[in-house]
């Protein structure tokens, strides 16, 4: 077949699969997430190897599935922009701040900890480390919205340090990879770093913050076929390349930030609408098979056995004692802080994205990849039951209370 004809049958079962695993995943309680990276586990090496069938022979083809993946690492940072609200985020007490801080600091900390008696180089060790600190909530957040608790004062802690958690995780990775990736240079590389990071934050935020809203209004009240999606398509694709290129930062932390100043246009909803189909029918689920078809569960042997069951426990241990400890520094009860803490442990798509570019800038080795789906899988499948169950003792906790307040 010639190479776009191979290109169309990969996308076709690319998509179809992640849908429908997507799907399955949903009628068991878990998040689509979960199915489409375990369609990828089946369709990759480590039991299909569908790229190396004898009809998929263009040696560019493994390239731009690749390239299609990146775009959808992208959107996806550019609608998690979307969804933040910067106002809440200003008016957010300490104990978001704290939580979604420490959050990241302690996971930081114990994943090299954990790591470097494995054999990994303290930058790697780090590397690891930084694919901890993610956190994704929003299998938690469906949870608690199940449990009709979302509204609690641990439901809207756990959205806003998760907000904080992310932000701070995609800044210091930026930062990082930067550094790791920059080939030395001693005090002054630094300095040129942090003055080209420092630059792209101030120009562009001022921009995004001025310039962007007024954008997509002006774009909204124009007679152009879906203007408004082409228009923020554009925005997330030019400020993921002025990070990266101009910034010398990660490109999801530039779609992100174009997200935020997205979300303060008055179209706010046509544009989360438009760009939701966009990005989930078409990018996210050929980003999240293909993280599956990068990970071969063959190659975790001897060492690397021990080192993903050792990270996969300290990722859910370091975020409960990590983002709990920061809650009960800012105010909440030991209670409280345990549930939060226990709301933060699924890490979700953010965590993928950051293995990935660990792995795409030589930081670590490709089987680290394997290593972050099996540990995004735990997490994810553990935090519902784990929050069933601590808000489950809470309410039989408190039935007595009100039972003797009464009588």
């Amino acid at each position: 077949m010639a190479p776009v004809l191979q290109l169309l049958l990969e996308l076709t079962i690319l998509i179809t699969a992640a849908k429908l695993a997507g799907y399955l995943s949903t009628r068991f309680n878990q998040p689509a997430v979960l199915g489409e990276i375990l369609a990828g586990l089946i369709l990759g090496p480590s039991l299909i190897d569908l790229q190396s069938a004898a009809f998929f022979s263009s040696p560019h083809l493994g390239e731009t599935i690749a390239e299609l993946a990146e775009i959808g690492v992208i959107f996806l940072m550019f609608l998690a922009g979307l969804e933040v609200d910067l106002e809440q985020m200003r008016k957010a007490g300490r104990v978001v701040i704290l939580a979604g801080l420490m959050g990241v600091a302690v996971p930081l900390v114990l994943g090299m900890l954990t790591m470097l008696p494995f054999g990994f180089d303290l930058t790697a060790a780090l590397g690891l480390g930084m694919i901890l600190t993610a956190t994704s909530v929003s299998i938690s957040a469906q949870t608690l919205l199940e449990l009709d608790v979302l509204r609690s004062r641990e439901g809207i802690a756990l959205l806003g340090a998760a907000v904080v958690d992310d932000v701070a995780a995609i800044i210091l990775l930026s930062v990082f990879i930067a550094l790791a990736t920059g080939g030395g240079g001693g005090v002054g590389a630094i300095l040129i770093l942090l003055a080209r990071v420092v630059g792209f934050a101030v120009i562009f935020g001022l921009a995004g913050w001025l310039f962007v809203p007024r954008a997509l209004d002006y774009i909204g009240r124009l007679p152009i076929s879906q203007g408004i999606v082409a228009t923020a398509v554009v925005l997330g694709l030019f400020y993921a390349w002025a990070a990266e290129v101009l910034g010398g930062i990660a490109m999801i932390t530039g779609s992100f930030m174009a997200g935020l100043f997205a979300a303060r246009s008055r179209v706010h909803h046509r544009v989360v609408e438009g760009f939701s189909v966009l990005t989930y029918a078409f990018f996210v689920p050929i980003f999240f098979v293909n993280i599956g078809l990068h990970a071969n569960i063959w190659e975790l042997q001897g060492p690397l056995v021990l080192a993903t069951v050792a990270v996969t426990l300290v990722a859910i241990v370091a975020k409960v004692l990590g983002s709990g400890a920061g809650a009960l520094l800012g105010g909440f009860s030991r209670g409280e802080s345990f549930r939060l803490g226990l709301g933060m442990i699924s890490r979700g798509e953010v965590g993928l994205i950051v293995a990935q570019l660990l792995v795409a800038n030589a930081i670590v080795s490709a089987d680290v990849m394997t290593l972050a789906v099996i540990m995004v899988l735990v997490t994810t499948l553990v935090t519902p039951p784990f929050l069933r169950m601590a808000f489950a003792r809470k309410g039989a906790a408190a039935r007595p209370t009100a039972t003797g307040s009464a009588g």
